[in-house]
């Protein structure tokens, strides 16, 4: 009986654990909002050195799958991105049409955070997934922060 009950804490303890690492590996819409406005306060700061800084693969700013996004407020051409700077925002689409690059195009405003909800893939990945991201107008940049549900 002892035996059984060390047995049942050891595998809750396993199963919990697993629960928890698997949790910790993708980013939250809390942390989110928080990678956004830590975003907002280094664009305000200078834009020029906060892009360099969302670029970067290994500096702070990219958090498992939390990365931050920008694009020009004035051609739509994409500043910051793991993987597709240089491509017009606008002519993003997800896999059931909807045209959520155009729409943060179209919609960010100076000094409020939209939301918008799309598909898109995990950065590595090819596999489009659930996603919704915070955004904002700063000045000619807009950027923002999604997360994978």
């Amino acid at each position: 009986m002892a035996r059984n009950t060390v047995f049942s804490l050891i595998f809750s303890s396993a199963l919990v654990m697993a629960g928890s690492s698997f949790a910790a590996e993708f980013g939250t819409a809390e942390e989110a909002k928080a990678l956004l406005e830590r975003a907002i306060a280094d664009v305000k700061a200078d834009a020029s050195a906060a892009l360099a800084k969302f670029n970067d693969a290994g500096g702070d700013y990219r958090d498992r799958d939390l990365y931050v996004f920008c694009f020009s407020g004035t051609d739509g051409v994409i500043s910051a991105h793991p993987s597709i700077v240089g491509q017009d925002v606008r002519a993003l689409k997800d896999t059931s049409g909807k045209a959520f690059g155009e729409e943060m195009f179209s919609s960010a405003a100076e000094g409020t955070i939209s939301e918008i909800e799309y598909t898109f893939p995990r950065p590595g990945e090819t596999e489009a997934v659930a996603k919704k991201s915070y955004y904002t107008r700063l000045g000619d940049e807009i950027c923002g922060v999604g997360y994978y549900k």
